[in-house]
């Protein structure tokens, strides 16, 4: 009994700060996307990605960089909400793990690596961007967890 009440409290504790140590990112890196050093930031990471690049003569720099801090912050609330509302939860991982998985792409551009010691290794930018890979497993396990916390109210219909 002692065994599987600890198991539980770890595992509840342990998805506790999953989840802060996800919506945390999220929020304050979301809310940088509205600054100007962040904006100028951005530029080369998005200008060289063909899969994000379109979005500057859609939207311009300043525009495309608020619409990433949107979709941040909104995704941060939606995790937020989990607790309360599995749906929240459910669409707030699943955005999560969009915003993750793009910005862990980023990782293949060759301006995240540093070949200086003759070997592969992260840059700064790759450094910065490499903690997006365990966040989408986060993000994949809120949206999965919140998912079958919907199961059995569909099943009582």
């Amino acid at each position: 009994m002692l065994r599987s009440t600890t198991s539980e409290n770890l595992r509840r504790l342990g998805y506790a700060v999953a989840v802060i140590g996800m919506v945390l990112p999220l929020l304050l890196i979301g809310a940088l996307k509205f600054t100007q050093p962040e904006i100028e930031g951005l530029k080369p990471l998005i200008g060289s990605a063909p899969w994000l690049a379109w979005l500057y003569p859609l939207l311009g720099p300043a525009n495309t960089s608020y619409l990433l801090g949107v979709i941040e912050i909104l995704a941060a609330v939606l995790v937020l909400a989990s607790p309360v509302s599995p749906r929240a939860g459910v669409l707030g991982g699943l955005l999560a793990a969009v915003i993750f998985l793009v910005t862990s792409s980023l990782l293949s551009l060759s301006m995240a690596w540093d070949f200086q010691f003759g070997i592969p290794a992260l840059g700064p930018i790759g450094q910065f961007l490499v903690k997006d890979v365990a966040l989408l497993g986060i993000a994949i396990f809120v949206a999965g967890h919140s998912l079958e916390r919907l199961r059995p109210r569909a099943q009582a219909l």
